[in-house]
């Protein structure tokens, strides 16, 4: 059967229904529409973390964090006091799974502190919140499919979850980061987005940089200039990459890492 190249989410547990199909296959569209779905996922991932850990306490210390002046957020985030306080409100007590956990606990924690901030951490455009196609299946399940053929290069994937009583809440969470995760990979490509330039803007910042030097990095993320690696329309795009990437040089993370949610989904067995 020939699959016409398309994008697709759709998600249906308990009462989110919502879904939405792109085939007008243009690589600006495919860019917005896959911003949608990153938009979407994180919106959710929170709400399938509270079986491992306490979500709530971890969103009112975010917002306790973001009151700071901006330096001195990222200082808090960056502390090691940050893995100890995450340690402390997650629910898992086997160390190795722990550990696990509590890398997923400090990047929920991060975004959800940074999103409090003047920073752009979602794209500028309106999550899926409605079902405007027919599901693809009647079960609850969470599904991302999508498929473009452009100058010989194919690009396939299909990232799904069916959901009945076994499927444990972390497992869901585990599938949306991993949504995510591809949709930045390609919102990247799609959007055309100068990650090599951004890297190479914030090249010298690493895991030890702290102190001033973690304030001058921060003042570097003020004076990014998103124009100069995004074209017009997108610009507001190159602002979260610039944050993503500075974080990853400081050795954390924007994004609920789903290889951490996958290795304790197969710890847990």
């Amino acid at each position: 059967m020939n699959i016409e190249d398309h994008v697709m989410f759709t998600a249906r547990h308990g009462k989110w229904e919502v879904g939405e199909k792109l085939v007008v296959m243009h690589d600006e569209n495919i860019a917005r529409f896959l911003a949608r779905i990153s938009n979407t996922v994180n919106d959710k991932i929170g709400e399938y973390l509270i079986d491992i850990m306490n979500v709530p306490a971890l969103i009112s210390l975010a917002e306790d964090i973001a009151t700071k002046d901006l330096k001195e957020v990222f200082k808090t985030l960056k502390s090691p006091g940050l893995s100890r306080k995450a340690g402390a409100l997650v629910f898992e007590k086997d160390k190795e799974a722990k550990k696990l956990v509590v890398d997923v606990a400090k990047a929920f924690l991060i975004r959800e502190t940074l999103s409090r901030t003047d920073l752009r951490v979602n794209y500028p455009e309106e999550p899926i919140k409605e079902l405007q196609v027919v599901l693809p299946f009647r079960e609850e399940h969470i599904n991302f499919t999508a498929k473009h053929v452009k100058e010989g290069e194919k690009w396939i994937v299909v990232k799904r979850l069916m959901i009945d009583e076994k499927v444990q809440m972390a497992d869901i969470a585990r599938i949306l980061a991993g949504i995510n995760e591809t949709a930045t990979l390609k919102i990247a490509h799609y959007a055309d987005i100068n990650t090599k330039g951004i890297r190479e803007y914030f090249k010298g910042i690493t895991k030890k940089t702290k102190g001033d030097a973690l304030g001058i990095a921060v003042e570097k993320l003020l004076h990014f200039d998103p124009g100069s690696y995004a074209p017009e329309g997108f610009e507001e795009y190159a602002r979260v990459y610039a944050l993503r990437i500075l974080l990853e040089n400081l050795g954390m993370k924007l994004d609920i890492p789903a290889k951490s949610l996958e290795k304790y989904m197969e710890k847990k067995g």
